[in-house]
């Protein structure tokens, strides 16, 4: 049997686990998405938001920044009525400042994917956890990273969001090194 990280634990969990969670993510549409799904899952478990990424995916156009970035408020108040995502309405507001943010910084920097990753020197760090006690809920990087993004206008970005941000796009392997996917993550 694969040793898994131990948060893996059910069907869509241990699938997301073993397919994408801390996978080198370098392109800016990904990115995006993961940057408002993290805004999203805040006081939440990540299952939830797992369940309704397909449906997030719907309404917010395949988290095109560019379209997201022009919602109205009709758009935004039609949102709020779809049970299929996290109706709040400070994060899918949040989620139109981010695109708006998000396309400025591709304006200035060429793509998100380069700012973002430049905060880890361009590549992965490595975690190299032994035991789920040792992953930290946020690091000096996340704490820079977030009070960056605020500065630019980002909203939902504080510190531990900011890390989950970062062991999702793989900017930090957190998988344990007993995880069947540690050393493979760490090869891609």
């Amino acid at each position: 049997m694969m040793k898994r990280c131990g948060w893996a634990t059910n069907d869509l969990n241990i699938l997301y686990h073993d397919t994408e969670w801390g996978v080198p993510l370098h392109d800016d549409r990904g990115l995006f998405e993961f940057l408002i799904l993290e805004g999203a899952q805040a006081g939440l478990s990540w299952d939830t938001i797992l369940r309704k990424r397909e449906n997030y995916r719907m309404a917010f156009d395949n988290f095109d920044p560019a379209k997201v970035a022009k919602y109205s408020e009709a758009r935004q108040a039609k949102l709020l009525q779809n049970e299929g995502i996290i109706r709040n309405r400070l994060k899918v507001a949040s989620a139109v400042a981010n695109a708006k943010a998000f396309l400025k910084v591709q304006k200035e920097l060429g793509s998100f994917d380069v700012y973002v990753w430049g905060f880890v020197g361009g590549k992965p760090i490595d975690g190299k956890r032994k035991l789920m006690g040792e992953v930290p809920a946020k690091t000096e990087v996340s704490d820079a990273l977030s009070k960056d993004l605020r500065k630019r206008g980002f909203n939902f970005v504080g510190s531990t969001i900011m890390y989950a941000f970062m062991q999702a796009t793989g900017m930090v392997n957190d998988h344990l090194t007993s995880c069947f996917r540690y050393k493979e993550v760490a090869r891609e």
